[in-house]
């Protein structure tokens, strides 16, 4: 195996668990016979050791300012049976947490450095696992990761991959990057018009084929439940509602009417399709496909007001370099809800952008408060459910804020 040696003193990071290895920290680099070229390949296995030529882990080598992605500390290989032992042991922390009962079969089974396998993500759906490789070692690991899967999970029948967005584009790939791991007749076989998948007791249609992410936005289900409860006679607007997450739970929590309403018609027509399924004889629901501000400014034009308004946007900076007009976008899109809330109304109010800190986005939200010269309090502050946990020695991991506000 190929061994990466870190310059003096830059271990420290890595022995508290830490699980990247910065190009910086590293002082030299001995490869093993394969390779004829005068670097690692990506993707593949690498040994880190100290500079005193201490074992400290394991992982994927990747081009970038991260080098190396540990998958395991304190080795010089990976056991036989790695995948498999961190897969089961991810089951059976969504099995103690609750997650998984006839009501609920939808869920995140691994999030990446969070369940210590940094540069995978694997959504199940009902019977189907959805993988996402955002590295290349990951995405050479597919097929062991989709026999792992259907081996521990007893639910698991089929495994879909779909990386196309998510892998380096720079990277050199070989295979493809979409499609069933498990390639048998009743995958390709199945009728995906017609899939199914349970949140909560509501039931949600998932097209992973053309869907964003893995199909649905698994991280907002404890949030969804929280509009739920209060929802109960009020005037709803879900904007950036993509396939109706929040206003199923605000129908089912009795709400007066709820508008949605996504730039995608195709997201809105899911909408639809999700409202029909859940509430057939529902005559409260409208769903529009318009532009987020475009929509607000028309909505305000006719003095149309909301009890409750929930704002949850695609990230507005996906890269530090953006961050100055991200945060005057989530200011002008907040500014514009806020007023359009009526007095004792109440607000959700969203981020997802990793690169916006929790105080940046507080203030944001503030500034666009004190800009229409409305009173708001803080009723919750949110974050990202229990199946998408934060490795403790990887804060970076924690990249969904929000906050609920009581609107004076």
């Amino acid at each position: 195996m190929t061994t990466v040696y870190l310059k003096q003193k830059k271990e420290e990071s890595i022995k508290r668990f830490h699980p990247w290895v910065f190009s910086g920290a590293i002082g030299r680099i001995l490869l093993d016979a394969k390779h004829k070229e005068n670097a690692p390949f990506e993707g593949e296995l690498v040994a880190v050791r100290s500079a005193e030529d201490e074992p400290l882990g394991v992982g994927h080598w990747q081009v970038g300012s991260i080098a190396v992605r540990i998958l395991a500390f304190g080795v010089n290989k990976l056991p036989d049976d790695f995948w498999n032992e961190r897969i089961r042991a991810a089951y059976q922390v969504r099995q103690s947490i609750g997650l998984i009962r006839p009501d609920n079969n939808t869920f995140r089974l691994i999030h990446g450095e969070g369940d210590f396998l940094p540069g995978l993500i694997v959504d199940v759906y009902a019977d189907t696992a959805v993988v996402q490789a955002h590295s290349i070692g990951m995405h050479l690991c597919r097929n062991y990761i989709a026999r792992a899967l259907v081996t521990e999970i007893p639910q698991i029948q089929n495994v879909y991959y779909k990386s196309d967005d998510t892998l380096p584009f720079k990277a050199q790939i070989e295979g493809e990057k979409t499609g069933w791991l498990l390639d048998d007749e009743a995958s390709r076989s199945r009728d995906f018009e017609e899939f199914w998948s349970t949140e909560n007791g509501l039931q949600f249609r998932i097209d992973w084929l053309r869907g964003q992410k893995t199909g649905f936005f698994i991280d907002q289900r404890e949030n969804r439940a929280l509009v739920e409860r209060y929802a109960k006679n009020k005037d709803v607007l879900n904007m950036f509602c993509y396939t109706g997450g929040f206003s199923l739970y605000a129908l089912r929590g009795g709400a007066k009417t709820v508008d949605s309403v996504d730039v995608s018609q195709k997201a809105i027509d899911l909408v639809n399709v999700n409202v029909a399924r859940n509430f057939p004889r529902a005559k409260n629901h409208t769903a529009v496909a318009a532009d987020a501000f475009e929509y607000l400014t028309a909505q305000k034009a006719a003095n149309r007001t909301y009890d409750l308004i929930i704002l949850d946007p695609p990230a507005f900076a996906k890269h530090r370099d953006a961050i100055r007009n991200a945060l005057r976008g989530y200011q002008r899109i907040n500014a514009k809800a806020i007023e359009m809330i009526r007095p004792g109304g109440i607000l959700f109010t969203f981020s997802c952008s990793q690169a916006i800190d929790k105080e940046a986005f507080r203030l944001a939200v503030f500034s666009a408060a004190a800009q229409v010269g409305r009173k708001v309090r803080i009723l919750h502050q949110l974050h990202q459910p229990q199946d998408h946990p934060i490795n403790i020695y990887h804060p970076e991991g924690e990249y969904l804020k929000g906050l609920v506000l009581y609107v004076e």
